[in-house]
């Protein structure tokens, strides 16, 4: 199988599709990888990393196309590479198309891209493989992004995350308690932030209290508890997700927001979904926040672009086994096999083979068993 990893083309996105240990893998399983020139440079990844691994490095994003069965990107595809699409390719990246713009699921379409979109695909226990890994970086990363935009100098509330002796730390609430939200809480509570998670999922709340041993407040996500907390918290971080791949819930309205005390900062880890909170649009990494009703907004759909080396070996680490299926074994004998892998396939074969992104964009569905019969 002939593998393609383009040059990102979305402004401020630093990641690459495959990082060279994923390249070293797949070659070695008699694929070839043809990467355009410089495409890993941002991540930290020169071109001689990748020709030491094996790749071919090409030098146009036209010949990456044409040559690929199966492209790899991270981010959905760019208007400018929609004409390069060859019919009948495979493309894997974290498409989003619940909220994509009209003419990239056109396109799609029209040329019978199979598409695996990562934040959807599962294993057989039922997790999000590729999804999680993701997640639990941004997770992390909600510490230092708060840390920074909490400083007067950045416009915040000139608050130490941790506090110190005499001056209580910072007021951390957390919406959602998956994976963003267990490794936001994790780091938080990690510098002595106080912290309280709110989730609708009771069970969740208890494996949370039981990871961290107590030290973190959970309630039930209720309107009530929201608001209550929202009074006095200094940050927010919105992680709740429809795994489904809809639209995010939005749990915090406007009116909800004006309970917030001045210059606050919410963190939307959610906006790559349509966001958790109705005053939230996406921002990105060279001017990642805006002030609404008087609190800071940081929503940034692709923030782990600011660690694009640690997130492409992170992505690598997640793909590389499904990829080498696919080149083994074939696309529709690997989707027979892993069926966890099935609720990935948003497109296929010219048709929406995803219930619920369809019902998203109010377009017709196929099932995938009907494709593959």
């Amino acid at each position: 199988m002939d593998i393609g990893v383009p040059k990102e083309m979305r402004e401020f996105e630093n990641r690459v599709g495959l990082a060279p240990g994923g390249v070293h893998v797949l070659v070695r399983h008699n694929c070839r990888v043809y990467v355009e020139k410089d495409a890993g440079v941002a991540a930290g990844f020169s071109d001689e990393d990748y020709v030491r691994t094996g790749a071919e490095i090409v030098y146009t994003k036209e010949e990456v196309y044409h040559r690929a069965d199966i492209v790899l990107k991270v981010t959905q595809p760019q208007p400018d590479e929609y004409e390069l699409f060859r019919p009948g390719q495979i493309m894997s990246c974290f498409l989003h198309l619940a909220v994509a713009p009209n003419p990239l699921v056109e396109a799609l379409l029209e040329k019978k891209i199979t598409t695996l979109a990562y934040e959807l695909a599962e294993d057989e226990e039922g997790h999000k493989f590729i999804l999680r890994p993701m997640s639990l970086i941004c997770g992390r990363m909600t510490c230092q992004v708060a840390s920074r935009h909490l400083e007067s100098s950045m416009g915040g509330r000139g608050i130490l995350v941790s506090g110190v002796p005499g001056v209580p730390a910072a007021e951390v609430m957390i919406i959602g308690a998956g994976q963003v939200g267990k490794n936001a809480a994790f780091m938080f509570d990690g510098i002595g932030a106080r912290v309280t998670v709110l989730d609708l999922n009771f069970e969740a709340l208890q494996d949370l209290d039981e990871m961290l041993g107590g030290r973190v407040q959970t309630l039930v996500a209720t309107k009530y508890n929201l608001q209550k907390i929202l009074k006095y918290a200094d940050v927010v971080i919105g992680a709740a997700a429809d795994p489904g791949g809809k639209r995010a819930p939005a749990v915090v309205s406007r009116e909800m927001l004006s309970l917030m005390q001045d210059k606050a900062l919410i963190i939307d880890v959610a906006i790559d979904q349509g966001g958790c909170f109705e005053t939230s649009r996406p921002t990105h990494p060279g001017s990642p926040t805006f002030v609404e009703e008087g609190v800071i907004h940081y929503c940034v759909p692709n923030m782990t672009s600011n660690v694009a080396r640690t997130a492409s070996h992170m992505l690598a680490n997640a793909i590389t086994r499904t990829v080498r299926s696919f080149a083994e074994d074939g696309f529709e004998a690997t989707i027979k096999s892993q069926h966890g892998l099935r609720c990935g396939i948003v497109t296929h074969q010219g048709c929406l083979v995803n219930e619920e992104v369809a019902k998203s964009l109010k377009r017709e569905h196929k099932p995938m068993e009907f494709l593959t019969a």
